[in-house]
């Protein structure tokens, strides 16, 4: 028993007109933070008759959105659902910023968010 026996999960992230990848880096990421959890799922897809295995990502791109990601976990019972809006590039930008300074004098190589946030 992983403690989600009676929940299945999926995601939305919805992104401005311009982006051309789909899904996000970001709900990639989200995705594989949930199979870490979710024994019953074995991978992420676009498409939902294969989501009884995998995580479902509707990828929506409409407007300026910025970005937007929500994870919902659903049953009989209830339902569990995480949402982050983003209102402006800013925190984009910051992020990159803040990256750019983390990576300073370190030796070439592949760097995650989880080397940067050490929490």
């Amino acid at each position: 028993m992983d403690g989600f026996d009676n929940y299945d999960v999926n995601m939305v992230e919805t992104h401005h007109i311009h982006k051309l990848d789909k899904p996000s880096g970001t709900a990639i990421t989200l995705a594989e933070g949930i199979l870490e959890n979710f024994h019953r799922k074995n991978g992420w897809t676009l498409e939902a008759k294969d989501a009884k295995e995998k995580v479902l990502i509707n990828s929506v791109r409409e407007g300026e959105v910025p970005g937007t990601h929500s994870i919902k976990y659903y049953s009989d019972i209830d339902d569990i659902e995480i949402i982050h809006t983003a209102h402006s590039r800013k925190g984009l930008a910051l992020g990159a910023v803040l990256a750019a300074e983390f990576l300073k004098g370190k030796p070439s190589g592949f760097y995650g968010m989880d080397d940067m946030l050490k929490f």
